[in-house]
């Protein structure tokens, strides 16, 4: 499946595993948490990563994601919003790793994925093929200013700048 990140389609270093499939030695690797519960970190691999869904157990997840290199959150549609709260919640819990969206998501939801802590996002083939990289990127360019406070927007909220805004309209 396509990669996109702030610079558009790159090349995916990692490699996603089926449950019952080994570790390619000193690959990165990208397993399910309920194989990293059950057999634990893949051996021979130079890099772990971890997909989880959004009805994971918190607890599973903040475990997993205090072993990995990456978490890959699964959207079932483009319409699931779970997958936000995960990564908000894992950024807020201190993960500085790669965050990786992983599903049929939409260009027009680049800006709110990255302002929720998303790195990166990977997509079907067919949705590639039908919003190519520079809506993508425009769409990542179409929030500058967020609602809430501490998200990874640069620069103040929408609230801040409209108050700074009356504030100087009253001087």
């Amino acid at each position: 499946m396509p990669l996109l990140d702030d610079t558009g389609f790159v090349p995916d270093p990692w490699t996603r595993l089926a449950d019952d499939r080994p570790a390619p030695e000193g690959a990165r690797v990208i397993v399910s948490l309920a194989r990293l519960r059950e057999q634990g970190p893949p051996a021979g691999a130079a890099a772990l990563g971890v997909h989880v869904a959004p009805e994971d157990d918190p607890e599973a997840v903040a475990e997993a994601a205090a072993r990995a290199a990456l978490i890959s959150v699964g959207f079932s549609s483009f319409a699931d919003g779970r997958g936000f709260s995960v990564a908000r919640r894992l950024r807020a819990a201190g993960f500085a790793g790669e965050l990786r969206a992983f599903g049929p998501l939409i260009a027009d939801q680049f800006a709110a994925l990255r302002a929720c802590g998303f790195d990166a996002v990977e997509i079907p083939e067919a949705l590639a093929a039908r919003q190519d990289e520079a809506q993508w990127l425009a769409a990542a360019r179409s929030m500058t200013l967020g609602y809430q406070r501490g998200y990874a927007l640069p620069g103040r909220n929408i609230l801040e700048a409209r108050r700074a805004a009356r504030e100087e309209a009253a001087r």
